[in-house]
């Protein structure tokens, strides 16, 4: 297969360090914005018409009796769509994510087979995490450290320390007469568990994923780096640059999108290639960070907007918080998607489609792509296809109830 992807490199690569007290600026600012629906030979700028939900009070944001006009943002679907861009739910890890606290999700995490779950139902786009290791492969795994033993005696390695033979060596194997190294798991507060679920898959490659998950399946590639690491620039491209060959060489006709919590990781995917839409993520000021990039959504727009990047995906408290920024981003031509424990709840999610946000990324993606499905009311039309028209769910007294208190406590926090 022929790429249609350029990789642009620099031969003088630069070493970034930060100044002490400000956060640092590019050499130059994008004057303007391409939003993508596709990336092939004819990839089809979507043009932003203006923004229907104005910055608000917050107390006039819960207002579910009122139904305001929904217009088209960026299209998160391929190819060039021929009506306006729905609301997107994205897989969280695929499927969902696995977690002590949600049993439910019962597929191994960032794996074929969690991907392949969720293309089943109405998402355009799976969420995963993309690191190298040692010896130069992306694959496929959220947390910095893999772990394997037992509970009182946990063995930790660094996933980018690991060759590809040994990083594939733990969990379920494709051979099933060869036992592979058990998977545990370490908790926020440092507790660690064996990591079991019903339905297992062996570890992947990024290469693997593109070749065996559904091609209607878009890829929301987030770049992973240790929050507890400082990289040189030098390091960063390196990194990037792998992960952007494999890209290029294997995408195809399949919708990719970049993002990263790392700003120099963001600025510099944007710079070596302009296929794909870079997404800067963000907890939207719930976390506080020595790097001040990473502190607000204010910043996160400046961060965008000095690199030419297409969006932002912010922590949803941090846009529940302070949903004026939401205009901010609008005016700055930004697509806005959500993550969070939160998004796994209707209302929630209900009411970030009523404040012009683009999509969410959830775990408990049939349900929430189904009750999404529901309040923009799609149907079969006489020629079988889909009909698409506005409705407002309807939610019992006491789940607006849940809804109003939830946001008036997000807004005091």
């Amino acid at each position: 297969m022929i790429s249609r992807c350029i990789l642009i490199t620099s031969s003088t690569p630069t070493i970034y360090t930060p100044p002490a007290t400000t956060p640092p600026s590019t050499n130059g600012k994008s004057t303007g914005r391409r939003r993508f629906s596709r990336h092939s030979a004819d990839f089809c700028p979507i043009s932003k018409p203006p923004m229907a939900l104005k910055a608000a009070a917050v107390a006039d944001i819960p207002a579910l009796d009122q139904v305001h006009e929904r217009v088209s943002s960026i299209s998160l679907s391929s190819p060039c769509p021929r009506k306006p861009a729905r609301f997107a739910v994205i897989g969280h890890r695929g499927n969902g994510m696995n977690s002590r606290s949600s049993p439910s999700v019962s597929v191994r995490e960032n794996s074929i087979l969690s991907f392949n779950q969720a293309a089943k139902f109405s998402i355009p786009f799976v969420e995963f995490d993309v690191q190298v290791t040692g010896d130069g492969v992306p694959v496929i795994f959220h947390d910095v450290f893999i772990l394997t033993g037992d509970v009182d005696a946990v063995a930790d390695r660094r996933v980018t320390d690991l060759s590809l033979d040994e990083f594939l060596s733990y969990g379920s194997q494709r051979e099933p007469t060869s036992p592979g190294k058990p998977l545990l798991r370490r908790t926020a507060d440092g507790k660690v568990y064996k990591w079991a679920v019903e339905a297992d898959d062996p570890l992947c490659t990024l290469e693997e994923a593109f070749r065996r998950v559904d091609s209607r399946l878009g890829f929301n590639i987030e770049l992973k780096f240790d929050d507890d690491l400082i990289y040189t620039e030098e390091n960063l491209v390196k990194t990037l640059e792998i992960i952007v060959r494999s890209v290029c060489a294997n995408a195809g006709g399949r919708s990719v999108i970049f993002s990263t919590f790392q700003p120099d990781a963001a600025r510099i995917v944007r710079r070596l290639q302009r296929d794909y839409p870079v997404f800067f993520l963000t907890d939207g000021g719930t976390k506080s960070f020595s790097d001040a990039r990473r502190n607000s959504l204010e910043e996160a727009v400046k961060l965008c907007a000095e690199n030419g990047l297409e969006g932002i995906v912010s922590e949803v408290r941090g846009v529940l918080r302070n949903p004026a920024a939401v205009a901010g981003i609008k005016k700055a031509k930004l697509s806005l998607l959500t993550y969070g424990g939160l998004n796994n709840t209707a209302e929630v999610v209900y009411m970030q489609y009523m404040m012009g946000i683009d999509g969410v990324i959830a775990d408990r993606v049939k349900e929430i792509s189904d009750a999404v499905g529901s309040f923009q009311g799609q149907g079969m039309g006489d020629g079988g296809g889909v009909e698409m028209r506005e409705l407002r769910p309807s939610f019992s007294e006491a789940q607006l109830s849940y809804l109003l208190e939830l946001i008036a406590e997000l807004v005091k926090q």
